[in-house]
């Protein structure tokens, strides 16, 4: 694998730069910067998506729609340089920045053994800061950015306050392995053992001849050499597996998530209210229990790596970065802390507010009512029980018709007392909304053309709540000591549901759904595919919970009764926002 530099497009690039790690192996990185003497600021990735695999070749579905709907991407830009989830630098060299993108151990061009989010790959991402931070067209202060992966684990490498770090931008950054990534309300989520045979295994460093090229070398992105299969096996972790076998929130996962005691650095947390299944729970949680004083929450909608690349999300990275790299007058001093592009059923009102969870919030509790299957601010009076079985719809309650417009826009929990006919019980619960005409209103999510409002999930024996950490409107549950059930004792639960933002018009209804397995769009239009992903998109895009492994059938094939009358709270709690002026 050849390192060189040449000139082209207005910019200096260094190609397959070697960085020593303190172990001796060396990762491979490319450098794109301006071609003159001075020092600039660095924006840096690391991450396995192989930094020379063009976006359109990759990911070509994705690439496709982005370009079509928005076509201020690629204004202003040859795109010859474009990669999955990291940053466009012809937008950026001009304004006088490099940008490195670092090929993690074991992938693209880099040698090693694959063991994501581990210590040994945070430690990796710690000495390339470290390594940009004293490069001589560096100016000592490094940024990071990207997308999910490459947000990931900004959130851990943070942590360790690696020297030179000055700011950082985790653009829909999951952060917590366990509860945000691998097991939802302590379900396991298959998504990652998919997730490393599309995006990772076909990037791996050894594939070589067999993967795909740089279309501005002509070299594979997956390095120089051509391993067999066994070879291949031997040099990574077995991913699922290792999930697997970590089914509570024990060291494995510790080891994977951030001390946000100990994040410090200045950011600006980028979330998607349609990212249910990975990508926004971090970035809530980063704003509200990161140590940093410099903080920053904004939040929009749509494919979680659209705006990443619009004008919109340029822009607003560029005046975070000027302030914090460049020390230029961006107007940053005057951001607001929390930036909101507020869901309305057709489009986003951007929106200023104070803190995270809105300040003016009201929390209105809606109470679930078996007669009639209806949500009301009253309470049931009588003593009365509904059941379904696991593999059914669930039950669904239902408000009136909304006599006004409201604002939904916050995190959701609910309470349930629940029975089940079996040792456990999955409890999937989904907030959803129901236009004029009983038709289900879904959105454009991170990834899933069909998502409904929010999401949350909760494995009944894993009910027990941390109360140092949970707040009313977030139950924290501790994940460490399973608490089987005894069949047909009533149990209560608090389950957390993802935040999430919906301007609901006059005479639509709130629908709350209780089941037993993951939701799907009942509409008849079909899911969509992406080149990227198994699965057809059926509502919840990859983030399944339909390994049978975790789920045995006679334990989770079962039947769940909901108990309602004095004394039995089953409630969900909306974060209502009121109209200001």
């Amino acid at each position: 694998m050849t390192t060189r530099s040449e000139v082209r497009d207005g910019m200096r690039i260094d190609w397959n730069v070697e960085i020593e790690m303190d172990d001796g192996l060396v990762l491979r990185a490319d450098v794109y910067r301006p071609d003159d003497e001075g020092g600039y600021p660095v924006l840096l990735s690391y991450g396995p998506y192989a930094k020379g695999l063009a976006f359109q070749e990759g990911y070509p579905s994705a690439w496709q729609r982005m370009a079509e709907l928005h076509p201020d991407v690629t204004a202003g830009s040859t795109n010859k340089y474009q990669s999955w989830e990291v940053c466009d630098p012809e937008k950026w060299v001009p304004d006088g920045y490099a940008c490195v993108r670092v090929d993690s151990r074991g992938t693209g061009c880099s040698p090693g053994c694959i063991d994501h989010f581990s210590p040994r790959e945070t430690k990796d991402f710690y000495d390339c800061i470290g390594w940009a931070g004293v490069q001589p067209w560096s100016n000592g202060k490094v940024g990071l950015s990207g997308i999910s992966y490459y947000a990931i684990n900004q959130w851990h490498v943070a942590s360790l306050q690696p020297p030179h770090l000055e700011a950082m931008i985790p653009w829909e950054g999951a952060a917590e392995w366990y509860r945000d990534m691998t097991h939802h309300g302590g379900i396991l989520c298959t998504f990652w053992d998919n997730w490393y045979d599309m995006q990772v295994k076909t990037v791996q460093y050894g594939v070589g001849e067999r993967g795909y090229r740089n279309p501005n070398t002509g070299e594979p992105v997956a390095g120089p050499h051509t391993l067999t299969e066994e070879e291949l096996a031997r040099n990574r972790c077995d991913f699922g597996n290792e999930i697997l076998a970590h089914p509570t929130d024990d060291e494995y996962h510790a080891q994977r998530s951030p001390d946000w005691s100990k994040v410090v650095v200045p950011f600006l947390s980028a979330a998607n209210w349609g990212g249910q299944g990975l990508h926004p729970r971090g970035n809530f949680e980063a704003y509200l229990r990161a140590a940093s004083p410099q903080r920053w929450l904004e939040v929009h909608g749509i494919e979680h790596w659209t705006e990443y690349y619009t004008d919109y999300g340029v822009d607003l990275q560029k005046r975070f970065f000027g302030h914090f790299l460049k020390g230029e007058d961006t107007g940053w001093d005057d951001a607001p802390r929390v930036l909101l592009q507020v869901r309305g059923v057709d489009g986003f009102t951007e929106r200023s507010e104070d803190d995270w969870p809105i300040p003016r919030t009201v929390w209105k509790q809606l109470n679930l009512h078996a007669e009639g299957e209806r949500l009301s601010t009253s309470e049931p009076t009588s003593a009365e029980t509904l059941s379904y079985e696991a593999s059914s719809e669930g039950l669904t309650f239902f408000t009136p018709p909304l006599e006004s417009e409201t604002e939904i826009t916050g995190p959701i929990a609910a309470k349930l007392c629940i029975s089940s006919s079996s040792t456990d019980a999955d409890i999937f619960a989904v907030v959803r909304v129901f236009d004029t005409d009983g038709e289900e209103v879904t959105f454009m999510g991170a990834i899933d053309p069909h998502t409904p409002i929010a999401q949350g999930w909760l494995r009944a024996s894993h009910r027990r709540l941390d109360p140092g950490l949970s707040k009313p409107w977030r139950p924290y549950h501790t994940h460490t000591d399973p608490q089987p059930l005894n069949p047909g004792e009533i149990y209560e639960l608090d389950i957390e549901i993802w935040p999430t933002s919906i301007i609901v018009p006059e005479g639509f209804r709130v629908g709350f759904s209780v089941r037993g397995r993951d939701y799907e769009y009942g509409g008849d239009t079909s899911g969509l595919r992406l080149s990227n992903f198994k699965n057809e998109l059926r509502g919840c895009g990859p983030f399944l919970h339909d390994d049978v492994r975790d789920r045995p059938p006679e334990i989770f094939d079962n039947e769940v009764s909901l108990h309602f009358g004095p004394g039995r709270q089953n409630f969900v709690l909306l974060p209502m926002i009121p109209p200001t002026g």
